[in-house]
């Protein structure tokens, strides 16, 4: 019992310690003004903070990309890199939504807009939002993300028909002190704050005190004989503000409900009915600050869904954006500061984007296309991510499999090229950085390509990673339920084949096309698995190193037009074209592109001995794996492949030494056994066949 006493009371002090100091208690505005005067970046507003936050959690520029990445997304240092993001299309649109903030913080424009996150299902436009807004209230909650608002006090002691319960009023809108001075005066504080502020912004208010603060403003004016001072430091406590969601404090999120039943008060706040008997209707007093806008005030609105709400129910955003400001019923309009993000799928944004009528909308509209990923290595991070995510079973992930799955989603995302000599397989693999092996790619070309012929975008379409993790996940448990402790890309392709039917996101028209795609998956997949088995019975790690000098030395002697010496008889001679083609022949590389490819290889190894390097073979992808074929093509006429596949007609100690060689590329001990026998089925029917 006293073990759970003390847990208890471990726990307690660390939520103690989590809250700010500050965080109950308050302050004079005389301490608040000081306060920002020394702390500028107290004053920002809601563009700034949050350009600010995603800086705070720290970035690096990617060269090759051209984008900064922002290590919430790429490290989530929040949650231990459980919600990170992957691809580089995303990490481009995060890119593009921050730049959008970050000019918006220097009152460029787009804090007069909506921020719209556009893509298909599935895509990451939810998971990047949602990351948003819990950095958002983490960085509030931090001495560099502080920020503050007011209260009123002892009311009753000045405003005759006050009621009691609200003789401590919170500002409803949460606004910043600063806006309880007036404007002229208000300016000379802004601009001694914008003079110690080093920031890339300037810190600018020109917000009016909505109407409940502005009528107590008034009254208690009216009885000090208009001494804002008294007022100030009598009736106006400072108190620390942070962001919290499930409180709907700075942050809300909106999302359409039944559209017969849309309310514009649902957005801009509604009468309090429990307050007209005692302050009358028209009273600002009896209205209620609970719209999704005024509980967002300070910080970030964000719309699910975004145009699925009626045409009419947009219209209060041409306000919120273009003036920032919103005008509930039989109220003023009352200012708002914050940043308004909306999300929303294809269909509905191809709906309103043919509508005249919605052209003041899209008007006010920065849109940031959040695609699906086209690396397919990236991709299958996502799955990876899941499962380390989940209780998965003790199951062993084979090679290749999320990888397989990565390459399929990936098919059915990009536009199919134009060009003869690169088909839709290898630019895929041209995506994801493989490039060596593709004569005269141009991956920007490509890009450029699609983007035009694309309806929206490229990678707006296609087979989410949704579809792909559910299937997963059945394969495991279909597995586990087989007695297979390890998941395995064969019988991931049948489930795959089996439920592209039944997934209800997926056209009609697309499943001939998908199952083609998976077949192709299925070939290149059993391409890799033979690799596989071949690095496993026929590598010899000697023997690859004497052929690549071998290599070398007849290399340099065609280049130099010399000779070499032979290492048995000594004679010289001039360099072995046959052999040098045997290598080259390996990655496909034609007998008219011989050239640049020796070259290459020997600027490589010059490079090296440059930097004090040995020659190894093994640290040229292209050059070891050329010569691991070889030496393939050279030890498999030695090898009974019709073997492989039944156990009984091979040596135990050989077929145990082959499974030992997969394992150490990465297998389970029975996956091992299955890629063994499947490879070694393929090459004995290719033998044959030969």
């Amino acid at each position: 019992m006293t073990g759970d006493i003390d847990t208890l009371e471990i726990l307690s002090e660390e939520y103690r310690e989590s809250i700010p100091d500050d965080f109950r208690e308050t302050r004079t505005f005389t301490w608040y003004l000081q306060e920002v005067l020394d702390h500028p970046r107290i004053a920002r507003n809601a563009h700034q903070r949050v350009a600010d936050m995603f800086d705070f959690y720290g970035t690096e520029y990617n060269e090759d990309a051209g984008i900064v990445e922002y290590k919430l997304a790429t490290e989530d240092p929040l949650h231990e890199g459980e919600n990170t993001f992957f691809g580089r299309v995303i990490h481009e649109a995060i890119h593009e939504f921050v730049n959008k903030v970050k000019s918006g913080a220097r009152g460029l424009g787009p804090e007069k807009r909506i921020k719209l996150l556009l893509g298909p299902v599935g895509s990451g436009k939810s998971d990047f939002d949602r990351q948003v807004r819990h950095y958002y209230e983490d960085y509030t909650m931090r001495e560099e993300g502080r920020m503050y608002t007011f209260q009123w006090t002892n009311l009753c002691d000045i405003i005759d028909d006050q009621d009691p319960a609200d003789d401590h009023v919170r500002s409803p809108m949460n606004q910043d002190p600063l806006v309880l001075l007036p404007q002229a005066q208000r300016d000379q504080v802004l601009a001694q704050i914008n003079e110690n502020l080093d920031a890339p912004y300037t810190i600018r208010n020109e917000q009016a005190l909505d109407p409940a603060s502005e009528f107590y403003m008034d009254r208690l004016l009216e009885n000090y004989d208009d001494n804002l001072q008294t007022v100030l430091e009598n009736h106006v406590e400072i108190v620390r503000l942070v962001a919290n969601e499930n409180k709907r404090q700075c942050i809300e999120t909106f999302e359409p409900k039944d559209k017969k039943n849309q309310d514009e008060t649902e957005l801009t706040g509604d009468v309090n009915y429990s307050k007209i008997a005692i302050y009358g209707e028209s009273d600002p007093r009896a209205f209620d600050y609970s719209g999704a806008f005024c509980n967002a005030n300070r910080g970030i609105f964000s719309g699910e869904e975004l145009l699925k709400l009626q045409r009419e129910f947009l219209y209060d955003f041409l306000h919120a954006t273009q003036e920032q400001t919103i005008k509930p019923k039989n109220n003023p309009r009352m200012d708002i500061d914050q940043v308004i993000v909306g999300r929303t799928n294809m269909p509905e944004y191809r709906e309103k984007k043919g509508d005249e009528k919605m052209e003041a909308f899209n008007d006010r509209t920065k849109r940031i296309d959040f695609p699906y990923v086209l690396q397919y290595e990236e991709e299958a991070k996502i799955y990876g991510k899941m499962l380390r995510n989940a209780d998965v079973p003790d199951v062993h992930v084979e090679p290749h499999t999320l990888e397989m799955a990565g390459l399929f989603a990936v098919l059915t995302r990009i536009e199919q090229p134009s060009t003869e000599h690169v088909d839709l397989l290898q630019k895929a693999k041209a995506y994801n950085g493989e490039t060596d092996d593709i004569d005269d790619v141009d991956v920007k070309k490509l890009q450029d390509e699609a983007a035009t012929s694309a309806d929206i975008g490229e990678g707006m379409d296609g087979i989410s990673p949704r579809f792909i993790g559910d299937e997963i996940a059945e394969t495991i448990m279909d597995s586990m339920h087989r007695g297979r402790q390890f998941l395995a890309p064969l019988t991931m392709f049948n489930h795959l084949e089996t439920n592209l039917e039944n997934h209800g996101s997926i056209p009609e028209e697309n499943l001939e096309r998908y199952h083609r795609y998976l077949e192709m998956v299925r070939e290149e997949y059993k391409e890799r698995a033979i690799e596989d088995v071949r690095h496993a019975l026929a590598y010899d790690l000697d023997e690859i190193q004497r052929q690549g000098e071998k290599y070398m030395d007849h290399v340099m002697a065609y280049i130099d037009d010399d000779t070499v010496e032979d290492e048995i008889t000594g004679r010289e001679s001039g360099p072995d074209e046959k052999f040098l083609r045997s290598v080259e022949e390996k990655l496909d590389i034609p007998e008219d592109r011989k050239d640049d490819f020796r070259q290459e290889v020997s600027n490589w190894v010059s490079r090296r001995a440059r930097e004090g390097t040995s020659f190894s073979p093994q640290d040229n992808e292209r050059l070891r794996r050329a010569l691991e074929r070889k030496l393939w093509e050279d030890k498999k006429h030695n090898i009974n492949f019709s073997a492989l596949v039944s156990a009984g007609e091979l040596d135990d100690e050989e077929r145990n030494a082959w499974i030992d060689a997969l394992v150490d590329q990465g297998y389970s001990l029975e996956g091992a056994k299955e890629v063994l026998e499947f490879a070694g089925a393929e090459v004995a029917k290719a033998e044959m066949e030969e």
